[in-house]
């Protein structure tokens, strides 16, 4: 995965600025209830939401476990349809490939459809270092891309900014980037709206090169998915004379029929509507019907790896539709930026440590970025169990052991920081397998109750510094159960 973002703070000292910023807090809060209520009306009119779950998991679930043999299948089609096939098997496997394939046509221009993909890998830092400008067309990557910003959320990216903000960023930037803004601009969604479609209406009609991603990709007949709400992949898709593509390889389904679950929960889950405004769907090339040369790069990037751990695959199996992170407490005060990845929130704390690895301080704290709710699994469309692959994850840092990288089984050595809590729960496993040493260890607690300390010392003050601690019992529950119950019902 890239490193674009590596660098940044582990994931509390860069919450922690978040939080302090109180009009990034009202947008967030703002933006995430609004399309949570929304997201909760939509699922509420289907009567069979949790067996469209279910079957969504279990689509998933198979094609990853057969991934190999529906990637082989998706090549075949793709090439039989007209188009032509590239394996990326990292980042710079992927940008060498897209920008060779860019070159060829002899543009230093390409327009892009919505792809978190490309911004996985930094495509655009690429073409840009090989003197290609690539110019984002759906509206809230467009605010990202003029205000020289990052993504924070995965439908919104813009989510961050109000609109005042947005007005203030296309009447400084648009003029650099092509049309500029309106005279006399206001920040009104129906102005701003305008002033983007102008601005962008003239690089749909001159590029001669897209460059998108895939909602899904059917192995049966090579078909790639798009689905978006504003038109703008609809033009980057079809008014371009190559079309170039990067899906990450877990996006395949096996069959054309396997959509009819997905087109149903994606868009109620994402944008909480009954189906989305713009669905877009191409099979290879077609004489005078759409680009002339279309290329699909399939992107690795550390999903083959993900995929070898039986537990944390389950982070695969996401069709970004982003409602764990509008459900999500912590997401909801930290923002997207502080997970230092084009994939935030819950998701994006199972995903990005396993495709880029703990190695970093942001990827080895993001497994701790939640409090354990659960409001995450209990809205994911595909019943991803985000808290048991978080807890996993959590393990792996704190105690390191055997994991896959770049194909290659290696043993992890245990992250730096966790001494203390390694040593904590060691000792606390020694206990609880000693029944006798608990109970003696609870009647000593007891009995020194007075002397029960208000926050923890040493490494411990990071939790008491927001929780108030518990107070010691004045005897045990063992003891309890045994002065009132006299030991019947198998006490003791």
């Amino acid at each position: 995965m890239s490193a674009t973002f590596i660098g940044m703070p582990a994931f509390p000292e860069a919450a922690r600025r978040a939080v302090r910023d109180p009009v990034l807090r009202e947008n967030l809060r703002h933006a995430t209830h609004t399309i949570r209520a929304r997201r909760a009306r939509a699922v509420g009119e289907l009567s069979d939401w949790a067996e469209l779950r279910e079957a969504g998991r279990r689509i998933k679930e198979h094609t990853l476990r057969h991934l190999d043999r529906h990637l082989v299948r998706l090549e075949e089609a793709v090439t039989a349809a007209g188009g032509t096939v590239h394996w990326a098997a990292d980042a710079d496997e992927a940008n060498a490939v897209v920008t060779r394939l860019v070159k060829e046509t002899g543009e230093s221009e390409v327009v892009k459809v919505k792809s978190m993909a490309t911004q996985e890998i930094g495509l655009n830092e690429a073409l840009e270092a090989a003197g290609v400008r690539a110019y984002e067309t759906d509206l809230a990557e467009l605010i990202v891309q003029l205000g020289r910003d990052r993504p924070s959320h995965i439908l919104v990216p813009a989510i961050h900014r109000n609109r005042a903000e947005i007005r203030d960023v296309f009447v400084r930037e648009m003029g650099a980037w092509g049309r500029p803004a309106p005279e006399g601009l206001t920040d009104t969604p129906a102005e701003l709206a305008e002033a983007a479609r102008l601005h962008l209406r003239e690089k749909f009609l001159r590029a001669k090169v897209g460059i998108s991603g895939a909602n899904f990709m059917v192995a049966e007949t090579g078909t790639l998915v798009v689905v978006e709400s504003e038109g703008n992949g609809r033009m980057c898709l079809t008014l371009p004379e190559t079309l170039i593509s990067v899906v990450g390889i877990e996006k395949v389904v096996p069959t054309w029929r396997d959509l009819e679950v997905f087109l149903q929960t994606l868009p109620r889950s994402s944008t909480a509507e009954r189906m989305n405004p713009y669905t877009s769907m191409w099979t290879g090339t077609t004489d005078e019907d759409g680009p002339r040369a279309f290329h699909l790069v399939l992107l690795d990037n550390g999903r083959t790896d993900t995929l070898a751990d039986e537990v944390g695959r389950q982070a695969l199996a996401c069709i970004r539709c982003s409602a764990c992170l509008n459900v999500c407490p912590v997401y909801e005060r930290a923002g997207g930026h502080a997970y230092g990845s084009v994939y935030p929130g819950p998701i994006g704390a199972i995903l990005s440590p396993q495709l880029r690895g703990t190695g970093s301080d942001i990827d080895a704290s993001l497994p701790f970025a939640s409090s354990l709710c659960g409001a995450c699994y209990e809205v994911c469309p595909v019943a991803i169990d985000i808290p048991e692959v978080l807890v996993h994850l959590r393990e792996r840092v704190v105690e390191g052991g055997p994991a896959v990288r770049r194909g290659n089984r290696v043993v992890l050595q245990p992250a730096r920081g966790h001494a203390a809590e390694r040593a904590a729960m060691r000792a606390a496993r020694w206990a609880f397998a000693r029944p006798g040493a608990l109970r003696a260890g609870q009647r000593l607690a007891s009995r020194t109750r007075g002397l029960a300390p208000r926050t923890l010392p040493g490494p411990g003050r990071a939790w008491s510094g927001t929780r108030d601690l518990p107070a010691v019992p004045a005897e045990p529950f063992r003891d309890w159960w045994q002065r009132t119950r006299g030991g019947k019902d198998g006490a003791e």
